[in-house]
């Protein structure tokens, strides 16, 4: 069993959590919000009244926040890093900027404490089950003592490369799939034009060469894949806010590589333009609603 501080227990970070106390481990958490700290309370995770208390005996610290800004302010005003005891690991499982992940590195090392980031796939549903997918950056040795701990709350631990390579990997695969849940709602908007049923589409694309994590997961229409947020209204899985972010590190990124990424600047257009009409709060996948008002 280990001891393990978990800063960030909301939507991502509660279920995380609540977890490690399945898989026998102790946590103490802290979050800015005291209806999130009760609820973390019921399932047996320790409220703290600040982020340094949860260091208190920690073996490890993990960190589930929304941007580099709020990752960075933990790391160097909320006292963690000095409360910390020599040998604890830091895990940062938020998703933000690689040069905000690789200060976090360079803060904790000079801390004298090692540090892994480690953002996730699979939103709400895989934080609940367990199932999510750690894109990891920083040392092997560093790796291999975190992923006991990671497998408690994941299905994939996969390293990246070193310190920043996990938050390019999951800028990388976000891009992919932005992109991709708008190709296939373009592709279901066209259906319904023509006159062709979706399930007929589905049925033809998820076993041809069209087929994707976007349709067979996370089809945008209703019908097809029973567990898809177009059953359920649309509710968030990955909201449309959340998806912007992504692509919006994502082009971030690019411009300051010199990559070159039209579609991914493309699907940033128009998951902007979908949040910016009210609906920021939709799942991603939602955005066939824009695409049907744009034809």
């Amino acid at each position: 069993m280990a001891h393990i501080g978990f800063i960030g227990l909301g939507h991502m970070g509660g279920p995380m959590a609540a977890n490690l106390i399945r898989a026998g481990h102790s946590v103490a958490g802290y979050d800015l919000s005291e209806s999130l700290l009760q609820a973390a309370a019921k399932l047996g995770i320790r409220a703290c009244s600040s982020a340094a208390d949860t260091t208190k005996g920690a073996e490890f610290i993990i960190t589930m926040l929304p941007t580099g800004k709020h990752l960075l302010n933990v790391y160097r005003e909320a006292g963690i890093l000095e409360a910390a005891a020599p040998g604890t690991l830091m895990i940062d499982s938020s998703t933000i900027d690689i040069e905000s992940a690789r200060n976090a590195h360079a803060l904790a090392k000079e801390a004298g404490l090692a540090s892994l980031d480690a953002p996730v796939s699979g939103g709400v549903g895989g934080a609940t089950a367990g199932t999510l997918t750690f894109m990891t950056g920083g040392a092997i040795e560093t790796f291999e003592r975190a992923q006991p701990i990671l497998e408690a709350m994941g299905k994939r631990i996969i390293r990246c490369g070193d310190a920043g390579a996990g938050q390019a990997a999951k800028l990388c695969n976000n891009m992919i799939l932005g992109i991709s849940m708008i190709g296939v709602c373009e592709a279901f908007v066209l259906a319904e034009k023509l006159g062709l049923d979706p399930q007929a589409l589905y049925d033809v694309a998820s076993t041809s060469s069209g087929q994707c994590w976007s349709l067979t997961s996370y089809c945008p229409v209703p019908g097809p894949v029973p567990a898809s947020p177009a059953n359920h209204e649309y509710k968030p899985g990955f909201g449309v806010n959340l998806m912007l972010k992504d692509l919006t590190l994502a082009q971030s990124a690019a411009q300051q590589s010199g990559a070159s990424t039209p579609l991914g600047a493309q699907a940033q257009q128009l998951y902007h333009l979908f949040a910016a009409a009210g609906h920021g709060g939709d799942d991603f996948s939602g955005i066939i609603h824009l695409l049907r008002g744009l034809t």
